[in-house]
C-alpha cells in the first residue's frame, strides 16, 4: 500500500536513508538527522514531501521523498525525485513502481509535465527498471553539484557584488 509519510514514520524513513546511502556507498556523507527530517517534512512550510510504501502487514518498507521543480520550457511545475528506496527483503513485490505510479499520478492530476530523478551509472539494475517503465536516460545532461568551500566561496562573491 501507498500512502503519505506520517510525522510517525521518520524515524523508519531515517534509517531507510541510511540503507540508501549504505547502498550507494556514501554513509559517511549523511548529516541528515531524524529532527533535521521532521523539519523538512513537516514543519511550518514544508518543501518536500514523502510517500511510504507498506507492506501486507503494515511495515514500512520503502519510501519515495521528492519535491517540486519548475520549468521554464513548459511553464510548469514537475516532480523530482530525490529518493526512492525498498529494502532489499521487500523488493519485486511491485513497492517500487507502485511508489513511482503514485509520484506519476500526482504529476497527471496537478498538471506537471516532467517527473526527473538521478539514478548512479553502475546501478544497472534500478536502470533496467525505469527504462522497463518507460524512463529515458538524459544521456546529454550531466549532475553539477557544489557543497563545502566551493558553495562557501561562491556565496561570498554575492557578498562583495552587494558591497559595489
Amino acid at each position: 500500500m501507498i500512502r503519505p509519510a506520517t510525522p510517525a514514520d521518520v524515524p523508519a524513513i531515517h534509517a531507510m536513508v541510511r540503507e540508501l546511502a549504505e547502498y550507494e556507498r556514501s554513509l559517511d556523507e549523511v548529516r541528515a538527522t531524524e529532527e533535521h527530517l521532521h523539519e523538512a517534512l513537516f514543519g511550518e512550510s514544508p518543501a518536500v514531501f514523502a510517500l511510504m510504501a507498506d507492506n501486507d502487514e503494515g511495515e514500512p518498507v520503502g519510501f519515495a521523498l521528492w519535491f517540486r521543480n519548475f520549468s521554464t520550457w513548459t511553464g510548469t511545475h514537475g516532480v523530482y525525485l530525490e529518493d526512492l528506496y525498498v529494502r532489499p527483503h521487500a523488493r519485486g513485490a511491485g513497492h517500487g513502481r507502485d511508489l513511482l505510479a503514485a509520484l506519476a499520478r500526482i504529476c497527471v492530476e496537478r498538471g506537471y509535465e516532467r517527473f526527473e530523478w538521478s539514478v548512479l551509472d553502475w546501478n544497472a539494475p534500478s536502470i533496467a527498471f525505469y527504462k522497463s517503465l518507460g524512463a529515458t536516460a538524459m544521456d546529454e545532461w550531466t549532475v553539477q553539484r557544489m557543497t563545502g568551500d566551493a558553495l562557501k566561496k561562491l556565496a561570498a562573491m554575492a557578498d562583495e557584488a552587494a558591497a559595489h
